[in-house]
C-alpha cells in the first residue's frame, strides 16, 4: 500500500520552514509510514535546513510583489502562474491527502492549485500581522490557523488559534541556573543580519570593562564572520562566532539574553525557552510584520523593542548593561514570556488537519 503523502507548502526563509518542519513533525508521530514532501523556492538555503530531516524538496516557481517596481510585480506575477501550472501537475501526480501552507509567496501557487483541486488545504499565518499570501488564500481554504488571537480580526475574524509551532526538541528545553557570567546569545535569522552585527561591533568597546563577566554567542551570517570575529578577539571577549547556530536549543539554554531579529519562529522560540531579549525587527520586512511580533512580546513586558534606526552602540550596550545588572527585571521578563508560549501548536495544527480528513 502507498504511503500517505502530504505537502508542506512554503519557504524561502528557515522562519517559514521550521513551523512547517514542526507540523511534519507531529503527522509523522501520528500516522506511521506517512510521506512529508516540501514545496518550496528551491533554494540552497531550503535544502540545507531540510536536508538533515530527509524531507523530499519541490521547487516551484513563485515571486514576491511587495515592495517591488512595477516591472518586478509582474515579473512576480508570471512566476507565480507558472508555478500554479507546475503545482497543478506535481498534486495530480502525488495525489497528496492534504496540502498545507505555512507563509510566504512560495507557498501560493502550491495552495491555490490544491484550491483548485478540491484537495483538502489549511493555512497557517506565523505571524502578528499577516502577509499578503495568506491573505489571498485565507477565503478558499478549507481552514486557517493563526499563531495570534488578534491575527483574527485580519481574516475577517476567520481563522483557529493554534499558536506557531516549533520542533519537538524545543518542548523539552532546560531553565538555566544563574551563573558568575551573564551570557548573550545574538543571531539575525536564518541568513544573518548585518545592521545587527555592526551595532554589536560598535557596541563591544563600551562593553569591554564589563568582559570578563560577559559571554557571547554570535550567528553572524556568512558574510560577517570575519568582522565580527575580529571585533570579539580584538577586545578580548570570550566568544563563540559562527556563520549559522546549528546547536540553536542548547545555545537557548545557555542564554541569558537574546538579541535577535523578530520573525515568527524566534519570536516562539524565546517564549517557549523562555527567554529575556532585545528585538530589532527588520525594516524591510513585508507589511511590517516582524514591528508588530516584537510589540506583541514589549506589550507584555516581556522583550525590549530597539528599533534598526535607533541601535548604536551605545544604546545597545547599555540595554545589555542594564539588564546584566537587574537580575529581577530578566527573571520577569523571562516569566511574562513563557505566559505567551504554546508548545502545543504543532498538536493543534494537526488537529484541524484531522478534522478536515475525518
Amino acid at each position: 500500500m502507498a504511503a500517505e503523502t502530504f505537502v508542506i507548502a512554503g519557504g524561502g526563509t528557515g522562519g517559514h520552514l521550521y513551523p512547517g518542519i514542526a507540523i511534519a513533525e507531529e503527522l509523522a508521530s501520528r500516522r506511521r509510514g506517512v510521506a512529508i514532501v516540501f514545496a518550496g523556492a528551491g533554494t540552497d538555503l531550503e535544502r540545507s535546513i531540510l536536508a538533515p530531516h530527509g524531507y523530499r524538496l519541490i521547487a516551484v516557481a513563485s515571486g514576491g510583489v511587495v515592495g517591488k517596481s512595477w516591472t518586478g510585480r509582474m515579473r512576480g506575477i508570471g512566476r507565480a502562474v507558472a508555478g500554479y501550472l507546475q503545482s497543478i501537475r506535481a498534486l495530480m501526480e502525488m495525489r497528496p491527502k492534504a496540502v498545507i501552507g505555512v507563509g510566504g509567496y512560495a507557498s501560493g501557487p502550491m495552495v491555490m492549485a490544491a484550491v483548485t483541486l478540491r484537495l483538502p488545504s489549511l493555512i497557517h499565518e506565523q505571524n502578528y500581522r499577516p502577509g499578503l499570501t495568506n491573505k489571498i488564500l485565507a477565503p478558499w481554504v478549507r481552514k486557517v490557523a493563526v499563531s495570534f488571537e488578534e491575527t483574527r480580526h485580519a481574516f475577517g475574524g476567520r481563522g483557529e488559534l493554534s499558536g506557531n509551532p516549533i520542533r519537538a526538541g524545543f518542548r523539552g528545553a532546560r531553565r538555566k541556573t544563574r551563573g558568575d557570567t551573564f551570557n548573550v546569545l545574538i543571531f539575525g535569522g536564518s541568513q544573518g543580519a548585518r545592521a545587527l552585527n555592526g551595532a554589536v561591533i560598535e557596541a563591544l568597546p563600551r562593553l569591554v570593562e564589563s568582559r570578563l563577566g560577559l559571554r557571547f554567542t554570535h550567528g553572524t551570517g556568512n558574510r560577517d564572520l570575519d568582522r565580527v570575529s575580529a571585533a570579539y578577539a580584538a577586545l578580548g571577549f570570550e566568544a563563540s562566532v559562527v556563520p549559522y547556530i546549528t546547536a540553536i536549543r542548547e545555545a537557548y539554554e545557555w542564554a541569558d539574553l537574546v538579541i535577535a531579529r523578530a520573525g515568527a519562529s524566534s519570536v516562539s522560540e524565546i517564549a517557549a525557552c523562555g527567554k529575556a531579549s532585545i528585538l530589532v525587527p527588520l525594516p524591510a520586512a513585508a507589511h511590517d510584520h516582524q514591528r508588530f511580533n516584537a510589540r506583541k512580546l514589549a506589550g507584555a513586558g516581556a522583550a525590549i523593542l530597539m528599533e534598526e534606526a535607533a541601535v548604536t552602540g551605545e544604546s545597545l550596550a547599555k540595554e545589555i548593561l542594564a539588564l546584566r545588572g537587574d537580575p529581577s527585571r530578566v527573571m520577569a521578563m523571562e516569566r511574562f514570556v513563557s505566559t505567551l508560549a504554546r508548545p502545543d501548536a504543532a498538536a493543534r495544527i494537526v488537529d484541524m488537519i484531522e478534522e478536515m480528513l475525518a
